[in-house]
């Protein structure tokens, strides 16, 4: 990956070569220059207060003794250690811990984003650390519970049924239940992205899973958020990033609303809008099922407070914001004589998605997106050749003036993490790992603020992170790679061999979809004269 730096008017224009460009030769050489990426951020503006790391006192404030390594399962104090790339800081730096004392029911809406999470990242809020992630471990679940295995017939599927998803998954606490299924064709040009089976007898030639639609069903759980969730998840890649080098950096118009000029990343696109009508898992879209699924659910919950969350990481984070910028768009969250409904994305390293008119729609329309990010991970730096974002004037030119086809602005607010200031995680180059979810997790848990010290704070389990990849210290003892179910999901049959079992067989989409999706929709064709198509063949 090459890239130059050019100055104007004393500002870094930061230009990249599309991703499209780079050879694919191997994972180890997949993205060199990435490394060296510059990250413009925004200069915070809290004022953190010096003192003395070494202080035993009584006085000692009650966030100082919260954030104690005593207080933290598994935890330990590392100040004594040279880990080089933080300890500088210790001494001069603050250590905040914004300990909200009000119930989560009260302040939802600010949570949610609808001042657009101002006051709360820097210190970041204690109810804000607790929701960005559990919608991160509603997001993990995906791959969780996806069938990577290609010596598997249900390659590509998900490994449980809806009934039990979130308690094999352990989640059962959580309150939400499974409404749907989401599910997209395989037969677009993202061949790294989709699994398939090797085998000669298969569950579908056409589909991969890719996700669900979710609600909060358990009633001490919707008192506690304050409202009725209806979650949407999308699968993503976990480490995998081979998938950058299908886009094609080519910007279409999204055709979800009138402006023709809102344009998105033609593949993302395809993947939520194309179907195969032969096929019972994909003959609707994935666009087409998520909007069904949401308009049910309105109408299933009418007159009580709701909240429609997406959240989605990778690949599966531009899924999320395009079906929250879709439901926005179409007005499904805005229905006459009901207030307005808060459409908000949780969106973990996620990639640009659209140009400068995609991003300016989005906030028109109230979808609030919050991105975490870690500065060293280079798939929120792709697609396109894209100037400094900051610089939305010069965007514009190059945009409108020159119709510039690789000009891309993500959408939101984004909160910056660095995987070397966590004192658990190993030095890695690996673009792989600063890519993981979990890590991104993990970064949250300890995050306080810019220039402040690293502590953990949820009691989250360390050994997450080493899930699907191999960053933990070796100090810890936890094993890379560690999850899978038992002996691979092989079972002993009748007759003493080892199988791998049948599973039940797995619902197309049900017969009342195209019922609710015409409720949504059927002002959009009958406008559109087809130009407006809820998706393509």
């Amino acid at each position: 990956m090459a890239s130059l730096s050019l100055p104007l008017n004393k500002t870094m224009i930061q230009y990249h070569i599309p991703s499209t460009l780079i050879p694919l030769n191997s994972s180890k050489t997949l993205f060199p220059g990435y490394q060296n990426l510059s990250i413009v951020t925004k200069t915070s503006t809290t004022t953190t207060i010096p003192f003395k790391t070494t202080c035993k006192s009584s006085s000692v404030s009650r966030a100082e003794t919260l954030l104690s390594p005593d207080h933290l399962d598994g935890a330990h104090d590392h100040d004594d250690h040279d880990f080089n790339h933080h300890d500088h800081h210790d001494n001069q730096t603050a250590l905040v811990y914004h300990e909200d004392d009000r119930p989560l029911s009260q302040i939802w809406r600010e949570i949610q984003g609808a001042n657009d999470w101002e006051g709360l990242l820097d210190p970041l809020n204690s109810h804000l650390r607790t929701e960005i992630i559990r919608y991160g471990e509603f997001a993990q679940a995906c791959y969780d519970s996806f069938d990577f295995d290609p010596h598997s017939r249900y390659c590509g599927t998900c490994k449980y049924q809806g009934a039990h998803f979130f308690e094999r998954l352990d989640m059962a606490h959580r309150g939400y239940d499974i409404s749907r299924y989401l599910y997209a064709t395989s037969n677009i040009n993202l061949p790294n992205f989709f699994q398939r089976s090797k085998m000669s007898s298969v569950w579908s030639t056409h589909a991969n899973w890719m996700g669900y639609v979710a609600v909060s069903t358990d009633e001490s759980e919707v008192a506690r958020l304050g409202r009725r969730d209806i979650l949407i998840a999308w699968r993503g890649t976990v480490t995998y990033l081979e998938w950058i080098c299908d886009l094609k950096d080519i910007l279409r118009p999204a055709e979800f609303g009138p402006d023709p000029t809102v344009k998105m990343e033609s593949g993302f696109y395809d993947l939520y809008t194309k179907k195969e009508r032969g096929c019972k898992y994909c003959s609707f879209s994935a666009r087409e099922q998520v909007l069904a699924e949401v308009k049910r659910l309105l109408e299933y919950y009418e007159g009580e407070e709701i909240s429609i969350t997406v959240t989605g990481h990778s690949l599966g984070a531009a899924l999320a914001l395009i079906s929250a910028y879709d439901i926005a768009e179409v007005g499904l969250n805005d229905a006459v004589g009901r207030p307005t409904i808060p459409v908000t994305v949780y969106s973990f390293a996620g990639p640009r998605v659209g140009n400068l008119k995609f991003k300016e729609r989005c906030d028109e329309l109230g979808v609030k997106v919050l991105r975490l990010v870690n500065v060293h991970d280079v798939v929120p730096n792709v697609p396109g050749i894209i100037a400094n974002e900051k610089l939305d004037q010069f965007q514009k030119y190059i945009e409108e003036a020159i119709s510039f086809p690789w000009s891309y602005a993500h959408v939101g607010v984004e909160l910056p993490l660095d995987h070397t200031q966590s004192p658990f995680l190993k030095p890695t180059k690996d673009p792989g790992s600063a890519h993981n979810l979990e890590a991104h997790l993990h970064l949250v848990d300890g995050y306080h603020g810019k220039g402040r010290k690293f502590r953990l704070v949820t009691k989250r389990d360390i050994a997450l992170v080493n899930k699907n990849c191999d960053l933990l210290r070796g100090e810890y003892g936890v094993p890379p790679n560690w999850r899978q179910d038992e002996n691979k999901g092989m079972v002993r049959n009748s007759d003493g061999r080892w199988v791998l079992p049948e599973r039940p067989r797995l619902e197309g989409h049900p017969p009342d979809m195209a019922v609710h999706l015409e409720k949504v929709l059927n002002y959009v064709n009958e406008s559109s004269s087809g130009s407006q198509q809820l998706g393509t063949t």
